[in-house]
């Protein structure tokens, strides 16, 4: 079997280094982000205009850098993401959609808005809050020793689960809305 056979075999995963070589770039993470939330094919024009307006922050973004990141999707990013199999690029039409193959980098691609915070940060803040508490009840300090450790424990394992079914559930349907 050839590199070249290797490349073109859909059943392959992508390597590790292949998949943080797609999202070690800003431009592609953005296209990847706007292409999962968008329905059906999209124009490279369109995806162009998208990613100039979120660089700069205004829009409509200005002319020349619609075209520098124009140029850059149509010349690097988006053949590069073609050859992997993670878009359909038609370069005639400009015309480009995501694939299955996309599927394997989306666990990689957890984008927390600014200001938010990621699912596992929310848990080790949970884990840790609950340490501190439950140490501050056993070594009776402050006001949280008066509810007794069991409260605490059955506290912090409801919110515990709690979490879990919703990060579950907001998971599930945002695969199923495709965003």
């Amino acid at each position: 079997m050839t590199v070249q056979d290797q490349d073109s075999d859909p059943d392959r995963e992508l390597e590790p280094s292949e998949i943080h070589n797609v999202l070690r770039n800003d431009r592609r993470r953005r296209a990847l982000q706007h292409l999962r939330n968008t329905d059906g094919a999209l124009s490279v024009d369109t995806l162009a205009e998208h990613i100039a307006t979120v660089e700069t922050g205004e829009s409509p973004p200005p002319r020349d850098v619609r075209k520098s990141v124009y140029v850059s999707l149509h010349q690097t990013h988006l053949p590069k993401l073609h050859e992997l199999e993670i878009v359909e690029y038609d370069q005639r039409e400009q015309q480009l959609e995501l694939r299955d193959r996309a599927e394997e980098i989306e666990v990689y691609m957890e984008v927390v808005p600014e200001g938010d915070i990621s699912w596992s940060t929310y848990y080790l803040g949970v884990g840790v809050l609950g340490l501190v508490t439950l140490s501050a009840v056993r070594f009776e300090l402050l006001f949280v020793s008066s509810f007794g450790i069991e409260f605490w424990a059955w506290y912090f394992l409801v919110l515990f689960s709690l979490s879990a079914t919703y990060h579950a559930y907001s998971e599930r349907k945002r695969r199923v809305l495709g965003s």
